[in-house]
């Protein structure tokens, strides 16, 4: 069986407004399409919210779910009560420190089936998508805008 998986990405100042449709994304996201592995980060409102929405997910699914952790080699970090693990790209430790989180999540769109984000403005977040765009219309990649 290929496992499918599912990263997310938003901006962090995401308001909580969109709760309702981020459950519904991830539900469909285990129902339809399959999916049984979820990599989320921990900075600001949205990954806050993602990880609300999977811990009650996975009491109702047979899901996984990991903490991405871009600085895993300069801190120890548990992950989150009912979280399976914790998640570091390999190749990171090459990057500058800066630059961690933005490489962190290019790799996690290159390794994932499916992305679910929340990008209403310019930045970081922004350009990450525009680049899984690229991946999707190539169809390595499918996206959900929130």
């Amino acid at each position: 069986m290929n496992e499918k998986t599912c990263f997310f990405i938003g901006n962090r100042h995401t308001p909580y407004s969109i709760k309702d449709e981020l459950v519904k994304a991830v539900e469909k996201h285990i129902t339809e399409y399959g999916v049984t592995t979820f990599t989320v980060g921990r900075y600001g409102n949205f990954d806050s919210m993602v990880q609300g929405v999977l811990k009650n997910a996975k009491k109702r699914h047979d899901i996984k779910i990991y903490l991405l952790v871009p600085y895993a080699l300069n801190q120890k970090i548990e992950p989150p009560i009912d979280f399976d693990g914790t998640l570091y790209p390999e190749g990171l430790e090459k990057v500058p420190f800066r630059l961690a989180i933005i490489q962190a999540n290019r790799y996690m769109v290159q390794n994932s089936d499916y992305l679910i984000t929340y990008c209403h403005h310019v930045g970081n977040t922004r350009n990450i998508v525009e680049y899984a765009q690229k991946r999707e219309k190539k169809e390595l990649i499918k996206i959900t805008l929130l």
